[in-house]
């Protein structure tokens, strides 16, 4: 039992958390130590149980997971996180793994996939799932430079959604209509926006943008 792999699961859906808790109590090699069900509870609770490895899901609320995954690296750099969502778009995985994430698979991979995963990252290797892995090697081979060069690259796809519209000077009740999302989730993202500029208010945060070249036509 002393050399199981413990792991903590982060995922806003119950059914993901039982799935998951379910596969790996049923092998040999794993100890489930705690669940999450959004993002600052997934890293107060690993923070408590200082896990081998941390399944990380990317939306979720309170915190998102890629925020959460650089919390957690920044604070326990032993402790391995691999995200395991439905977004697979290229600045969401580069953003994961600037984020200190060890590993990315969309959910509906295999079990032996992410059991595989979990491993490899327990034992300080990269993982990616099958049909993210030629695209990953591809941005760091070809498009790395461009999107490192892209202005405040700490930001997730929805908080530059979010501070788009911010710099055009729209109000939080707009940004929630315009993005169908709900005013709490845009206050969410806005609190998180200024952690990540440094920026004081929303004054700060827009000029910031400006100047970056957000809310330009």
């Amino acid at each position: 039992m002393s050399d199981d792999i413990t792991v903590v699961l982060a995922d806003d859906h119950q059914i993901v958390r039982d799935g998951l808790t379910a596969l790996l109590g049923a092998l040999d090699g794993f100890t489930v130590v705690g669940t999450a069900s959004d993002g600052r509870e997934a890293v107060d609770v690993v923070l408590r149980k200082r896990p081998d490895v941390v399944v990380m899901d990317i939306q979720m609320p309170q915190l998102d997971g890629i925020e959460a995954t650089r919390q957690v690296t920044t604070r326990l750099p032993d402790t391995r996180v691999v995200m395991l969502t439905m977004n697979e778009d290229d600045d969401t995985v580069l953003s994961a793994i600037r984020a200190g994430a060890s590993g990315y698979l969309l959910k509906g991979s295999g079990a032996e996939e992410v059991v595989g995963a979990l491993r490899a990252a327990r034992a300080g290797g990269m993982v990616f799932g099958a049909s993210l892995a030629a695209r990953v090697a591809g941005l760091f081979v070809h498009g790395a430079a461009p999107v490192e060069e892209s202005p405040f690259p700490e930001l997730t796809e929805r908080e530059r959604d979010v501070l788009e519209r911010l710099a055009r000077g729209h109000t939080n009740d707009a940004i929630a209509r315009e993005l169908y999302v709900s005013n709490k989730t845009v206050r969410n993202a806005v609190s998180s926006i200024y952690a990540k500029l440094h920026a004081a208010g929303r004054a700060e945060a827009i000029i910031k943008a400006r100047e970056a070249g957000f809310g330009r036509d």
